[in-house]
């Protein structure tokens, strides 16, 4: 009997192997992701964030991607936290967090009844025509001289968070629909980042519960979050990076980029 093997036998502290996703293949696609994840949400305000889940489902099923993914991503929410608090914009998070939440609870009953798939697909959708209305913005901006931020209506506000909570409970996809409210604002990329980061973690938490209820929470899927969690921190400390060294142009630029990017991977997956 090996070393590890004695272990596993005298103390049940240890995560056995057989407890762990055993795929190759698997690690190649999840590590990644969790970096990408980690980047995003201290760098980008999660703009990224939506690439993880179908990079995760190459090779699992998307609901226990989104299981496997939430330790990770409560982890990278305690940094986010410790590193941007006092940065947030209250105000906003007084708008958006309420109806975030009560996307969560619509994705929590809708869950069995939906497939993650069509839910992506409407939400890359969203998200590239969203790319395209700013562009145009854009371009009427540069012709008018007109820089000031648009200034959004309250439904507009309570529309994405919501829309947002419940594409992050059915696939960690949150980003995209609460950027068409947040980009237009204009706020400072650290700002926006910290904004973001608060939202998030508040919606995190909130996933614990239902995703037990559901039976995600299993103890393979568990166990493999714990060894995926251990790179959470690289992705955090390199978001954090750019997040404070970025101009405030470029940021935008990238942000837009990445919801590009990730609204065209939900369409191709949805299509599938």
């Amino acid at each position: 009997m090996g070393v590890w093997d004695f272990m596993c036998t005298t103390d049940p502290i240890h995560i056995r192997p057989a407890m762990l996703i055993n795929d190759p293949w698997f690690y190649l696609t999840a590590i990644p992701a969790v970096i990408i994840i980690g980047i995003s949400k201290a760098g980008f305000g999660s703009a990224f964030g939506s690439l993880a889940v179908p990079l995760m489902a190459l090779t699992i099923t998307v609901p226990q991607a989104t299981a496997i993914l939430l330790p990770s991503l409560l982890v990278m929410d305690a940094l986010g936290l410790r590193a941007y608090w006092r940065q947030a914009d209250w105000t906003m998070l007084q708008r958006i967090l309420p109806t975030g939440l009560l996307g969560i609870l619509l994705g929590w009953a809708l869950f069995n009844s939906i497939q993650p798939k069509v839910v992506g697909g409407i939400v890359g959708v969203t998200a590239i025509g969203f790319v395209g209305l700013r562009a145009w913005q854009a371009q009427q901006a540069k012709k008018l001289g007109e820089r000031a931020p648009f200034v959004a209506p309250g439904w507009v506000a309570w529309l994405c968070s919501a829309a947002s909570g419940f594409t992050s409970f059915v696939a960690h996809a949150g980003g995209p629909p609460l950027a068409i409210y947040t980009l237009p604002q204009k706020l400072n990329p650290v700002v926006f980042t910290a904004t973001m980061t608060v939202f998030f973690a508040v919606i995190n938490v909130s996933k614990l519960v239902p995703y037990a209820t559901l039976g995600l929470l299993s103890l393979e899927n568990m166990a493999t979050a714990m060894v995926l969690v251990f790179f959470a921190p690289i992705g955090n400390w390199i978001g954090l990076n750019i997040a404070n060294t970025i101009k405030v142009a470029l940021f935008y630029r990238t942000v837009t980029t990445a919801l590009f990017l990730s609204g065209s991977k939900l369409i191709y997956d949805a299509l599938q």
